[in-house]
């Protein structure tokens, strides 16, 4: 359409000064960037984490041996996949590294995934490899040796080791356990891959090999993998330094979990590729991160909404001196105006709101910092091309007019893996170029800025974590009481959405079968996120003339609900 060019340029007006307008991507691998700080701060503190310090030569260090241990005793050679499944710790960020260095890619795990969804992730990834705290081996083990799985070895980390007796309590009590012995043959300890002694077999690792693999699900419910190259990966992290002007004096508080793109790349990568400070949280303790932020001066922290009001809302937050905060940034939910206003009043700082997905690596759009819109998604950021189009016609949509965030950028995953079809139906070709289609409904304004407005994708955002109820209600048809399932979001002041389940129970299971129950036997099947936080029988589900159970008019109806009710909170 003619009269649209300027819809893809209006926010060049309100461009943040000194970041220019394209990105160079540096031609080097992640690992490049540790090497180099080893090389430039030896001494300088990389990781502080319970009271242990890690300083970039001793980090580089471990990285080195825990790559040759993984290539000489456990078989990774290049272009393999290695599940890595842990909580926020030293070991997850030296196992990361280690894993690209010996030429391979990280397939993170929640580690509140199931027996069952590991075991989806190492069959479709083809993992033979695994390393895991081992409080979740029995979530990962029992998968040796079944003639069904590619695993073949596994390593072992404790929480506890290497931090010193007086940072002990820093760690939540189920974190304290020493490590236990592993007599289980293919089962190998972290310790000993720490004591390995022999090089690194130089493999030729390339910024275009395959980095990491993280898996989001589907509306089908069978999670796909990303295709996440370490250029890929770098273009996000640059892209944010460049935009937000960050540096190598910063420290970095991370507390959002390095399994996620959000806590990956603005917790562990970006300060390792800055050659910055990480102060590390093993879990969220909104009282324990005001005395972090205050002891060890942090300057940069990236959360969702729901973190950064529990922060501020602590009454140490108070009294405690919180100055050098000089960039809070975040996404995954619309900050509230209210909570907005209060952190700018009281404390002098603006959430930087942002935008972005699995698929692209996180940083993809951003407000300027200089001239930020509130509840918005931003503008596209250095190199990323931007539209709104109609999502049946693929047409380009006018200013104001709502319709699907198609996006294009070096950020931008190649594609899912092994899943031509998912492919297919994820990318665009427009004006000839190859475009992302996100899924989200948003529309643009005048100014060029993005506002999200609905989901095209069916997908539930709960505290940042994707739950598709197709996902849930596979699940929740294996109970044998389950004759119809509808899982719908709800809204929660503290997570965004909370997952609900609408249940028609098979003739005869009523009144044998309470809600709690099945809340409870959901728990034992699926992660905790994915697993419904309510469950409403019900005696029928709408349906459309074709069958279909009509969802989104269920979940408009229990939004009104909610909304009429202001001072009833989600279970």
């Amino acid at each position: 359409m003619a009269d649209l060019p300027h819809a893809h340029d209006a926010h060049h007006a309100h461009w943040p000064k000194g970041v220019p307008h394209d990105l160079h991507v540096p031609q080097v691998t992640l690992n490049h960037f540790v090497q180099t700080a080893a090389l430039r701060y030896p001494d300088k503190p990389a990781l502080i984490y319970a009271e242990r310090v890690l300083t970039y030569r001793q980090l580089h260090q471990q990285i080195e041996a825990v790559a040759a241990y993984l290539q000489q005793s456990l078989g990774v050679a290049r272009g393999d996949r290695v599940l890595l499944m842990s909580q926020n710790c030293p070991q997850f960020v030296i196992a990361f590294y280690a894993v690209m260095r010996a030429g391979a890619a990280v397939v993170p795990v929640n580690p509140m995934s199931t027996l069952a969804e590991v075991a989806y992730y190492a069959q479709d990834s083809g993992a033979q490899v695994a390393l895991l705290a081992q409080d979740l081996l029995p979530q990962v083990q029992p998968l040796l040796g079944q003639a069904d799985s590619t695993l073949t070895a596994l390593m072992v980390h404790a929480y506890s080791e290497g931090v010193p007796e007086s940072g002990m309590q820093a760690l939540p009590e189920a974190m304290r356990f020493a490590a236990q012995p592993l007599a289980e043959p293919h089962v190998h300890a972290f310790s000993d891959a720490l004591a390995c002694a022999a090089p690194v077999q130089e493999v030729g690792s390339a910024p275009g090999d395959l980095a990491v693999l993280p898996y989001t699900s589907g509306t089908t419910g069978h999670p796909k993998g990303c295709c996440h190259s370490h250029s890929s990966v770098l273009a996000s992290n640059i892209a944010s330094q460049v935009w937000r002007g960050l540096h190598a004096d910063a420290v970095f508080l991370c507390v959002a979990p390095l399994f996620h793109m959000l806590g990956m790349q603005n917790g562990m990568n970006m300060p390792l590729t800055l050659g910055a400070t990480i102060v590390m949280m093993p879990r969220w303790d909104a009282a324990r991160a005001v005395a972090l932020v205050a002891r060890y001066r942090v300057t940069v922290w990236t959360a969702p909404p729901a973190m950064v009001i529990d922060f501020f809302a602590q009454p140490s937050a108070q009294t405690s001196d919180l100055s050098s905060l000089a960039l809070l940034s975040g996404g995954g939910a619309a900050m509230p105006e209210a909570v907005a206003q209060m952190l700018f009043d009281r404390f002098g700082l603006s959430y930087n709101e942002a935008y972005g997905l699995s698929e692209t690596a996180a940083f993809l759009h951003a407000n300027p910092l200089a001239r930020g819109k509130r509840q918005c998604l931003g503008v596209p950021t250095q190199g990323v091309h931007s539209r709104i189009i109609d999502p049946e016609t693929l047409h380009e949509l006018p200013q104001g007019e709502v319709g699907e965030l198609v996006t294009r950028g070096a950020q931008v995953m190649r594609g899912y893996w092994r899943n031509p079809q998912a492919d297919q139906d994820a990318f665009i070709t427009l004006d000839g170029e190859r475009y992302f289609r996100t899924g989200d409904l948003a529309l643009v304004d005048a100014d060029g800025y993005y506002f999200m407005r609905d989901r095209l994708k069916r997908m539930i955002n709960a505290s940042g974590f994707k739950v598709w109820p197709a996902e849930v209600e596979n699940t929740l048809y294996e109970h044998p009481a389950v004759h119809e399932a509808c899982v719908i979001a709800v809204p929660d002041d503290k997570r965004g959405e909370s997952v609900l389940a609408l249940i028609v129970l098979k003739p005869g299971f009523q009144g044998q079968l309470t809600e709690q129950a099945l809340i409870d036997w959901g728990r034992q099947r699926m992660a905790v996120y994915k697993a419904p936080r309510e469950v409403r029988f019900i005696g029928s589900l709408p349906k459309s003339g074709t069958g279909k159970i009509m969802w989104r008019q269920l979940q408009e109806q229990e939004h009104a609900r909610v909304a009429a009710s202001p001072l009833q909170e989600t279970p």
